[in-house]
């Protein structure tokens, strides 16, 4: 009889660590997180920051997670490489539980490997992929499908090892949809999946319903782009990109971004057969701000 009764004890201790991973929030808090996302996806960031503030004196574990996505998400816009060394720092501190921390330990990962720790980035992005496995909610089963996949991608060449890639776009395709608080985490990966299969066509209108919900995005506006390039849509792709490299000049200078538009812009034309206009935008790399950030551009 003890025995049974340790064993049951056991089974609902067991259960009850299992309902604790979660990324569900009490609902005022989820309308903190949406908003955050929201204010993000509409360049908003100092309103982004001070809604993740706002979060983090409620639920200071899911605050700074999201503080950190947002300061991560400035980076890729504006190429500010110090919003991704706090992003990194912060993480590395964040006091997450449940499956937030798991959410914690997958935007490190991509901090580190994109900070130029690849294997400590990808053990990290295991880990987390790990704690989202047996999630039934849509979030979690979304971010562990983004590691899956590429997981089954890597190892697809061999003989009688399942791929399940089909699921996972499938998976990452309707959180993408659905979910209010983390669609862009689950869009852009989900593109550049398709990207890499060669179907730019889907890309394309993913990168259209991204532009649905956030219009004018400069960074889908750059995919976008990538897209109409591939679909040899040459004309559409060097409006796009002529517009970015203005646009970014504006915003952040000579960015990381503003030479990515540059560098593809000579993609473009060259590829086109305008040989001219390939020239004068090939004429702008001899720019030493440019000769400065080869080595992030490469």
């Amino acid at each position: 009889m003890i025995l049974r009764t340790v064993a049951l004890s056991l089974l609902l201790a067991a259960f009850s660590f299992a309902e604790s991973l979660t990324l569900a929030l009490p609902d005022s808090l989820n309308r903190l997180v949406e908003q955050a996302t929201a204010q993000t996806m509409a360049l908003d960031y100092k309103g982004a920051l001070k809604t993740a503030q706002e979060l983090k004196a409620k639920d200071e574990g899911a605050g700074c997670v999201i503080e950190s996505i947002v300061r991560i998400s400035m980076y890729d816009d504006l190429g500010d490489t110090a919003a991704l060394f706090k992003a990194g720092e912060s993480l590395e501190k964040c006091k997450a539980q449940g499956l937030w921390q798991g959410l914690q330990m997958f935007e490190l990962g991509f901090v580190q490997s994109e900070t130029g720790h690849s294997i400590k980035g990808a053990m990290k992005t295991r880990s987390a992929a790990k704690m989202f496995e047996d999630s039934k909610e849509m979030d979690p089963k979304a971010f562990y499908a983004i590691y899956a996949y590429y997981v089954d991608q890597s190892f697809s060449w061999l003989p009688f090892k399942s791929d399940n890639r089909s699921e996972y776009l499938a998976v990452l395709d309707s959180a993408s949809l659905k979910s209010k608080r983390f669609w862009p985490l689950f869009l852009a990966p989900l593109i550049w999946m398709h990207y890499d299969k060669e179907d730019f066509e889907t890309g394309l209108k993913l990168s259209e319903r991204g532009l649905k919900k956030a219009p004018a995005h400069p960074v889908m506006l750059q995919i976008k782009a990538d897209m109409l390039y591939r679909l040899k849509r040459f004309d559409e792709a060097a409006k796009i990109y002529e517009q970015s490299a203005e646009s970014y000049l504006k915003r952040t200078g000579k960015s990381i971004r503003y030479w990515c538009s540059v560098l593809n812009l000579i993609r473009i034309y060259n590829d086109k057969g305008d040989k001219q206009k390939a020239a004068t935008w090939r004429g702008k790399l001899d720019d030493p701000a440019y000769l400065f950030l080869i080595p992030f551009v490469n």
